[in-house]
């Protein structure tokens, strides 16, 4: 029993062991994205009226009250983080109070470039998928770091803890709901421009955290195992492991052949299948990053 409590006292140190690391250089890429996405929020979805998280908030109380963006998007934020202090703990919250403080901050800096970009031109959509490409970015940098911006990320971290929902779904009752009050406040192209600056955002910060990838790893099921692990052993030079699985609806034992390669070898194997056995079922997955092995 004592050894059990010991366990689980080490692994929620885990965490702390993590942040603890290369503080300087994450804070460092902290600011950075702070102030890209701070930037991005300025120039390009504040014009647009762009909504999209506790920005979005503030996008809107601009249009209908005229009041500074960066006013709304603190005391929102603060009254988040005192929330968050009594539903998800002191350390939970703890890791997103820099966020929560500068993010409003360079907001209202950020305001001081806004003379050195010219828009006029350029037609709203182009507008909206700049900035959704550059906040993206910024927010990539942040979570990359250990870091958020607080606000919204607060209200679903909450949803997910108490309404047993993953982050994902709880992100769509939060955005979503902002989303849906833009719609009645600038109309349904503006929406449209939301939604879809929202879908660039989730895939460039997923790009910036997890990289381009470099790599593909197939999982294989076939009847001819050993011809297909020498083709790809002798001719591509690779390594593979053989996993035991067990058909769902059979029950039948059968082995799966995992195997990671390089990208650009990525055609030449699956054709390689396709000729050794058309019968041959394969599941292909990216493989951001791969460790180990020889």
């Amino acid at each position: 029993m004592f050894f059990n409590k010991k366990k689980e006292q080490d692994l929620s140190n885990i965490i702390d062991k993590i942040y603890s690391k290369d503080r300087l250089i994450r804070f460092c890429e902290f600011l950075s994205g702070i102030f890209i996405v701070a930037l991005s929020y300025n120039i390009f979805l504040l014009p647009s009226n762009t909504v999209y998280g506790v920005g979005g908030i503030g996008v809107i109380l601009k249009k209908l009250f005229n009041i500074t963006p960066s006013i709304t998007v603190f005391l929102s934020s603060m009254l988040l983080l005192i929330l968050s202090l009594f539903t998800l703990g002191k350390k939970k919250t703890a890791r997103t109070v820099a966020g929560s403080i500068l993010y409003p901050l360079f907001i209202q800096a950020t305001t001081a470039y806004i003379p050195l970009f010219k828009l006029g031109s350029l037609e709203p959509i182009v507008v909206v998928i700049i900035g959704a490409v550059t906040h993206g970015i910024g927010l990539g940098l942040i979570f990359k770091a250990g870091y958020t911006t607080g606000g919204t990320d607060i209200l679903n971290d909450i949803g997910s803890k108490y309404l047993k929902i993953s982050i994902g779904k709880a992100m769509l009752f939060t955005d979503g709901a902002i989303i849906l009050i833009g719609l009645f406040v600038f109309g349904f192209p503006t929406f449209i421009y939301s939604l879809i600056s929202l879908y660039i955002i989730s895939v460039m910060t997923d790009k910036v955290i997890l990289g381009i990838s470099q790599s593909k790893t197939f999982y294989i099921i076939t009847d001819n195992e050993t011809t297909v692990k020498k083709f790809i052993m002798n001719n591509l030079n690779h390594g593979v492991t053989v996993l035991q699985g067990r058909g769902g609806y059979t029950g039948d034992n059968q082995k799966v052949i995992m195997c990671t390669l390089p990208t650009r070898e990525y055609y030449v194997l699956k054709e390689g299948l396709k000729e050794i056995d058309p019968e041959a079922f394969f599941l292909v997955t990216d493989a951001y990053e791969v460790f180990g092995g020889a």
